[in-house]
């Protein structure tokens, strides 16, 4: 069954098509003609996603998987039967039954025959609507009362019933006064529903340029800017749920091939023990160093530093080679950045890395001023706000189209740039990592 819930905006949307016979919450019965010219077009070279948006369906409304299927369905049926195939279908329909033998002309007896056949799908479909939302296992569904008319109403829309009220709340226990005050509040709730998609053309606006790789509170702040009274930011999730479309997010990898340490190598406590939570610049800085493969085929590593009070990126180094050099010259950056501010507390917390075990580093560290903090072995939440910063780079940058390093190292410099002076954060009070450095500073 379709995972894609239409709304009744979108209903509304979908039966203004005149190639569409009827719709449901979650199926769309196409015309007999519209599936015979869709066939035929698609024996000409057309593809499903041409098809279906030259005879004006918004695919992102039906999905482009329900056309393919759709259409897929539709070319067996005509291979095997032709047009008359089509003519004949009754997909989803169930059998006409044994008439009653009553003293009937035959098309009265046909007539009957097709009443009850109605009222039976019709009952069939209630009693498939309420067990959508029930959990595997469970043999009663609770439904929320205004869920039960919802069902009741399109169940008599779609089979054209008259005179089944009644006997249809009894069905799914609900006063049919209490159905027909649900009926009266259709136009305040097809207002509301208006005003949700007035709403959701506008998110989704700023959705798409972000490339989809925005969250609720990204789009949020963004809003915020554009509009005198915003949007809740409980509201844009609603809206996000409720026409199905969310923030892209990466993978990780989980082929990272570490260098192995010699036993000169040493590792020191967890002294940070993930006290993220710091008010003051400069005391807790957090490095790492992430992969980034590009076009030309090779492999391109990140170094990073990052202040976690203010999630500013200090210093960065890109290099195509994983040798010390890509932390040396990280940490030198970061003296140059610091131009002699050390805070008197400083610290500079990793993971158990190779680079980050070496006699060579630890030294380089000391010599800056600054204590070291390691995280426990294996456990990538103790150096959490690193691989935020790394994960959010690698949801918004195209670095796999780079065709080369320089190329990449464009990219990056861009995207710190813009995450360190435009990028507004939700804890940071809605703000920019330096805005909010000099708020702290100012403070």
């Amino acid at each position: 069954m379709s995972k894609i819930i239409f709304n009744e905006h979108q209903q509304r949307l979908l039966e203004a098509n005149l190639n569409v016979a009827s719709v449901s919450d979650r199926a769309i019965q196409y015309t007999v003609e519209f599936k015979i010219n869709a066939v035929k077009e698609n024996q000409a070279g057309k593809g499903p996603k041409q098809i279906f948006e030259e005879n004006g369906f918004d695919l992102e409304i039906i999905g482009l998987k329900k056309a393919q299927s759709a259409l897929t369905r539709w070319r067996k049926t005509y291979q095997t039967t032709g047009e008359q195939g089509f003519l004949e279908e009754r997909r989803g329909k169930a059998s006409t039954g044994r008439p009653k033998m009553e003293n009937l002309s035959a098309d009265k007896k046909l007539e009957k025959a097709e009443a009850r056949i109605k009222y039976l799908e019709a009952e069939l479909t209630l009693f498939k609507k309420a067990r959508r939302t029930g959990k595997a296992g469970e043999e009663e569904t609770i439904l929320a009362p205004h869920e039960k008319y919802q069902a009741i109403n399109e169940v008599i829309r779609q089979y054209q019933l008259q005179n089944k009220t009644s006997y249809l709340c009894e069905l799914t226990g609900v006063s049919r006064s209490g159905y027909y005050k649900w009926l009266q509040t259709t136009e305040k709730r097809a207002i509301s529903e208006e005003q949700d998609y007035q709403d959701y053309l506008l998110v989704k606006c700023v959705y798409d340029a972000h490339r989809g790789k925005s969250g609720y509170r990204m789009l949020y702040m963004e809003l915020a800017e554009l509009l005198e009274v915003p949007i809740n930011h409980k509201k844009i999730l609603r809206i996000m749920r409720k026409y199905n479309f969310f923030a892209k997010v990466r993978r990780a990898n989980p082929y990272r091939q570490l260098a192995k340490a010699t036993q000169a190598h040493k590792t020191v406590p967890n002294v940070l023990n993930r006290q993220f939570d710091q008010d003051e610049p400069g005391k807790v800085l957090l490095t790492d160093i992430t992969y980034l493969p590009h076009r030309s085929g090779q492999m391109a590593y990140l170094s990073c530093v990052k202040d976690v009070a203010t999630r500013e990126i200090l210093a960065y180094e890109l290099s195509n080679s994983l040798k010390m050099a890509i932390v040396e010259r990280t940490l030198q950056k970061l003296e140059e950045a610091l131009v002699g501010n050390v805070h008197p507390e400083a610290m500079i917390h990793s993971d158990q890395g190779f680079h980050y075990t070496h006699p060579d580093y630890q030294e380089r560290v000391k010599e800056m001023g600054l204590a070291q903090s390691m995280s426990r072995r294996g456990n990538c939440l103790d150096n959490a706000p690193m691989e935020s910063f790394f994960g959010h780079l690698k949801d918004e940058v195209d670095y796999k189209d780079a065709q080369n390093l320089e190329e990449l190292k464009q990219m990056i410099g861009n995207y710190i740039d813009y995450y360190n002076s435009e990028r507004k954060q939700w804890d940071l009070k809605k703000m920019a990592p330096e805005a909010y450095r000099n708020h702290l500073i100012a403070a």
